[in-house]
């Protein structure tokens, strides 16, 4: 099942921000397996962003889900790789409560062996970005 490396909750004392790193395939394309993110701690949640949560079942595991929409108990969430599994439609909506954040930015580290120029130059302007809500991708999934 596609998880988050237990640094997630480092420092989420001092401030509302931490970093996470993505294990699992189960929000990929938007994030891949290694992607390092930067989460917000307590932000608001809106349909199509991308958050951290808890597992409803084993709550000491954490998750990267998109929440597709918001139900009557709590948020139904998503991984954008439908063939991974591992979401609401295995577990039920989410408590709000199990909801820790939203993921604003993932850098994605560079892979072992790329050392041509063109590769260097792909992965620089690929490596960092913002992570966005994405609208279409939301109003998709609330149709499975």
């Amino acid at each position: 099942m596609p998880e988050l490396s237990q640094d997630t909750e480092r420092g989420r004392a001092v401030l509302p921000l931490g970093t996470a790193e993505v294990t699992g395939p189960s929000m990929v394309p938007t994030l891949c397996h290694g992607d390092l993110l930067v989460v917000q701690y307590g932000a608001r949640i809106r349909p199509g962003d991308i958050v951290v949560l808890r597992h409803p079942f084993q709550q000491d595991l954490l998750v990267v889900k998109r929440a597709a929409e918001r139900r009557e108990g709590g948020w139904w969430v998503l991984g954008d790789n439908a063939f991974a599994g591992g979401d609401s439609t295995d577990y039920g909506t989410v408590p709000e409560e199990l909801v820790l954040g939203k993921v604003r930015f993932r850098y994605r580290p560079p892979k072992a062996g790329q050392r041509s120029p063109v590769a260097v130059v792909r992965w620089a302007l690929s490596a960092a970005r913002p992570v966005f809500s994405d609208r279409s991708a939301s109003r998709r999934f609330r149709a499975r």
